[in-house]
């Protein structure tokens, strides 16, 4: 083999050898930026849910990240471990935000957001997935409906036991003109939570 064509194939593999180096380089740096770009804006949707329901006036903690881990739940209607997350004033408990999941909607599973202050009283529910019928059922989302509305303030004795249910079957929440399922199963889950609170205050804001 001549000294030219050594040099050719030396130089056509250096070549190479860069090109793939500053591919994967490129690739890593992509994949880098998009997540961390990805994770911020996961974290700044958490936080506009989480203020939704609990006002910036009522807590001074980082509450996306003052959070304590939960164990699988009937109550929650989780099936693995969840971040249940604490809002604090001045070192004092405010509330409780829950992930929590009505399993039995029309379409699937309904993803909640639920805010229980420190006496047991709802600071709010939020849907924040779900995959109801549009028109119908997907009008337990905020952007569709107020009826979410319905809950804050409600308690364990507000209405009592028996209320807390939609109107057909006897209860004080309304459900959706063609609809009853999908406020039914979220009536249930925030009724279940409630209940779920009650049995773990201590141990959620337990330090």
């Amino acid at each position: 083999m001549s000294s030219l064509s050594r040099r050719q194939i030396l130089m056509s593999g250096a070549f190479l050898w860069l090109f793939a180096v500053a591919g994967t380089t490129l690739v890593a740096f992509t994949e880098y930026s998009t997540s961390s770009a990805i994770a911020e804006n996961e974290r700044q949707l958490l936080l506009r849910n989480l203020y939704a329901l609990l006002p910036r006036d009522k807590l001074d903690n980082d509450i996306a990240t003052d959070t304590r881990t939960l164990a699988a739940s009937p109550l929650l209607g989780t099936e693995m471990e969840m971040p249940v997350y604490r809002a604090r004033q001045t070192g004092e408990p405010v509330a409780a935000v829950f992930n929590s999941i009505a399993p039995n909607g029309y379409s699937g599973r309904i993803h909640l957001l639920v805010g229980v202050y420190v006496d047991g009283s709802l600071a709010g529910v939020r849907v924040v997935k779900h995959a109801e019928t549009p028109g119908l059922g997907d009008a337990v989302e905020i952007r569709k409906s107020p009826w979410i509305k319905s809950f804050d303030g409600k308690s364990l004795d507000n209405p009592e036991a028996s209320r807390w249910a939609v109107k057909r079957d006897g209860g004080d929440f309304d459900q959706f003109t063609g609809a009853t399922i999908s406020p039914r199963a979220v009536v249930k889950a925030v009724h279940n939570t409630l209940l779920y609170y009650q049995q773990n205050a201590d141990m959620i804001f337990d330090q």
